[in-house]
């Protein structure tokens, strides 16, 4: 079924991604909401992203009138130790897991001037479920004080623990953010469990794991008929699936043709056709 209902109003149907930005990423952030991109996601993780560079990006794009606060759906994430830089790590390491988490968010809305964030994402499960159950306790306690609107797991690969967790939180993910690509059968079953759950599926990596995909004859057709990228068909084929793909472009006229993709449509027929490439 190709359904855009599970999606909540307030996501919106691309998300930029700041991985790998560096120094670039207040520049780009700024561009990328410019041109239209109305979804920032981020990570307090300094060894792969520059969260304060997102921040100055977003401030510079508000105070240029491009767009107000409650316009932007702003998303980052808590990072266990395991994922961070030993060297630059934004909390205390040393801490208890809940304080880490806390250390980790009020890090965050520093670095992005803002009081509250629209996602939370556990950006990687623990590999002990009694830590990571003590680790989404406190993004839960986030949430129920008004700082965050919705929380969310990435890096989940294993349906098994993602159904542990769903089945044992107060406060459900409502996000399931994935690399999608063939090594895991494009989360076929993880995407079906969020489709029954009332979940969003984003993914990353999209573009860039997949070039076979972006090369075969369906899509190509597909490009040819619609006067669009290959790019774009894949973009717009995942969206009818209910998928929030990732955009981490940093070309202003790739920025333009992703969010290009609610010009158009694909057939029912057209969509059944790509599904049998995944």
């Amino acid at each position: 079924m190709h359904s855009e209902d599970s999606l909540p109003p307030s996501m919106p149907y691309i998300i930029y991604g700041t991985a790998w930005k560096q120094a670039a990423t207040a520049s780009l952030v700024e561009w990328a909401l410019e041109t239209g991109f109305r979804g920032i996601d981020t990570a307090c993780q300094p060894k792969h992203y520059h969260e304060a560079g997102v921040g100055e990006g977003i401030a510079a794009a508000i105070a240029r009138g491009l767009l107000t606060r409650d316009q932007l759906y702003l998303q980052s994430k808590f990072t266990p130790l395991s994922g961070q830089d030993p060297q630059r790590i934004p909390y205390d390491s040393k801490a208890a897991l809940n304080l880490q988490v806390e250390q980790s968010f009020q890090t965050s809305l520093a670095n992005l001037k803002t009081d509250y964030l629209d996602a939370l994402v556990l950006h990687s499960p623990l590999a002990d479920r009694t830590q990571l159950l003590i680790v989404w306790r406190a993004m839960e306690t986030l949430c129920s004080q008004g700082l965050v609107r919705r929380l969310g797991i990435s890096n989940c690969y294993d349906p098994a623990l993602l159904a542990f967790l769903h089945g044992r939180s107060e406060i459900k993910p409502v996000v399931v953010q994935n690399r999608f690509y063939a090594d895991t059968g494009y989360d076929k079953e993880i995407r079906s469990f969020c489709r029954n759950q009332g979940m969003v599926y984003q993914s990353f990596w999209t573009l860039t794991a997949n070039p076979g995909l972006l090369a075969c004859a369906e899509t190509k057709k597909l490009a040819a008929k619609y006067r669009r990228s290959p790019a774009q068909i894949f973009f717009r084929y995942l969206h009818q699936l209910g998928i929030v793909p990732l955009s981490g472009t940093t070309s202003v006229q790739h920025m333009r043709e992703d969010l290009a993709i609610a010009e158009f449509e694909l057939e029912e027929d057209e969509c059944r056709e790509l599904d049998r490439l995944l």
